[in-house]
């Protein structure tokens, strides 16, 4: 089981930049396009930041891959 992070995908649908993203979470862009390409794992409150950012419930982030 993989749990795969769709926080790309939500970003790019609601058509905002990773600067708009990190300034609006608090999050710097270099983080969050580690998490975005894998690279890093998020810690619970950086997800809780996002999800709020891009105003979305935190399971919305997460999708499981069998």
């Amino acid at each position: 089981m993989k749990i795969i992070l769709l926080i790309k995908q939500i970003r790019k649908e609601r058509k905002i930049s990773l600067k708009q993203l990190s300034k609006k979470s608090g999050v710097s862009k270099t983080h969050i396009n580690d998490i975005e390409n894998g690279y890093k794992q998020p810690s619970l409150e950086i997800v809780i930041k996002l999800s709020k950012a891009l105003n979305v419930p935190i399971q919305s982030l997460y999708k499981v891959q069998w």
